[in-house]
C-alpha cells in the first residue's frame, strides 16, 4: 500500500501474506524524500503486532535516485505461531514535524495440517511386565548407587547454599551509603559528558548513546519507568501522563531521543547545532523534573 503527502512517499508491504504457523516472510518498508527532509522510518520493537514477532531487521539501506531524491528501505523478518488472520494497522513514518501513515496490511497465518482422531487406534492396556529375576539384582545395585549419588550431591548444594547465605548475610550487614539523588547522579554524568565533547572527534554515536543512557537511567529512578528496558516509544507513552502539564518539556524529550535513534539506527548525520541541544535539552528535563523542581535561579549550563 503506497501513501504520498508533499514529497514524501511511504510504504510498507509484506512479501507472502498467506505463510504456515512458524515459517517467515519479509515486511519492506520504503521512504522516498527529498534530501532536506529528515526521514524517519517506523520505529519497532520486536513485535510488530500481538500475535506477529519480528525475528530480525536490516540496516536502513540510503539510496540517491537519478531524480535527487534519496530514498530509504528497510527489511523487517515477521514470524508467527497463531492460526489466525491478522490486521496490522497503519505504520508511521515521520518527515520533521509531520508523520505521514502507510496503507493497512493483513497477514493470514495457518496450520499447515490437521489432526485426525480417527487414525488413532484403541488397544488394551498390557498387563504388568514380568523382568526376569538376575535383572532384579543388577537393578538394586543401580538404585542403591543413584541414592549415593543423590545423596552426595544434596549434601553438596546444601553447605554450597548455606555458605552462600553466611557471605549474603555479612554482606548485608556491612554498612552501605545512602543512594544519592537521581538528579545529582544525572547532573554529574550530564557536566562529564558536556566536557568531553567527544562528538566534536566523530563519535557521533558514541555521544547520543551516553547521553540517553544517562537520560534513561534517571527516568528508571525518578518515575520508576523502566525506560532503560523500553524503546524510545514505549519510554515517552509512559512519559505522557507524568508530563501532561509540561507539554514543552515532553516535546523536548521526544525529539532528543528520536534523534539519538536515528543516529544509532539509521546512520543519520546530525549538525553540531542538534547535538549541542540535545545536551541542552537533557539538563533541561533533569532539572525541572527533580523532586523539587527548577531552583529559583538556576540555569541550564551552556554547552
Amino acid at each position: 500500500m503506497l501513501m504520498t503527502i508533499l514529497a514524501l512517499v511511504v510504504s510498507a508491504t509484506i512479501d507472502s501474506t498467506t505463510l504456515f504457523i512458524g515459517d517467515q516472510t519479509d515486511l519492506h518498508l520504503r521512504a522516498i524524500g527529498e534530501p532536506s527532509e529528515q526521514v524517519q522510518l517506523p520505529l519497532l520493537s520486536d513485535k510488530l503486532i500481538n500475535g506477529v514477532e519480528i525475528v530480525d531487521r536490516t540496516v536502513i539501506d540510503t539510496t540517491k535516485l537519478k531524480d535527487g531524491r534519496v530514498q530509504y528501505d528497510q527489511y523487517l523478518t515477521l514470524t508467527s505461531f497463531e492460526d489466525s488472520l491478522f490486521y496490522i494497522t497503519p505504520l508511521p513514518f515521520l518527515s520533521g514535524a509531520d508523520t505521514i501513515w502507510s496503507g493497512p496490511m493483513t497477514l493470514n497465518v495457518v496450520q499447515p495440517f490437521e489432526m485426525d482422531s480417527t487414525d488413532i487406534a484403541i488397544t488394551d492396556i498390557k498387563g504388568i511386565y514380568k523382568a526376569p529375576i538376575w535383572w532384579w539384582g543388577i537393578l538394586r545395585w543401580v538404585l542403591l548407587a543413584l541414592v549415593i549419588v543423590g545423596v552426595s550431591m544434596s549434601g553438596y548444594y546444601l553447605i554450597t547454599y548455606l555458605k552462600k547465605r553466611m557471605d549474603k548475610d555479612e554482606v548485608n550487614d556491612a554498612p552501605t551509603e545512602p543512594l544519592r539523588p537521581a538528579d545529582e547522579v544525572a547532573l554529574e554524568k550530564l557536566d562529564i559528558i558536556r566536557e568531553q565533547k567527544i562528538w566534536q572527534t566523530g563519535q557521533v554515536k558514541e555521544y547520543h548513546t551516553q547521553l540517553t543512557d544517562v537520560v534513561r537511567e534517571y527516568i528508571a529512578r525518578r518515575f520508576d519507568v523502566s525506560s532503560t528496558e523500553q524503546t524510545s516509544d514505549e519510554t515517552m507513552q509512559a512519559m505522557r501522563p507524568l508530563l501532561k502539564e509540561q507539554k514543552d518539556l515532553y516535546e523536548q524529550l521526544r525529539k532528543m531521543l528520536t534523534l539519538a535513534d536515528l543516529v544509532k539506527f539509521a546512520k543519520w548525520t546530525t549538525t553540531p547545532d542538534e547535538n549541542e541541544l540535545s545536551l541542552r535539552s537533557a539538563y533541561t528535563f533533569v532539572k525541572e523534573t527533580t523532586k523539587n523542581g527548577l531552583e529559583d535561579g538556576a540555569e541550564v549550563p551552556i554547552v
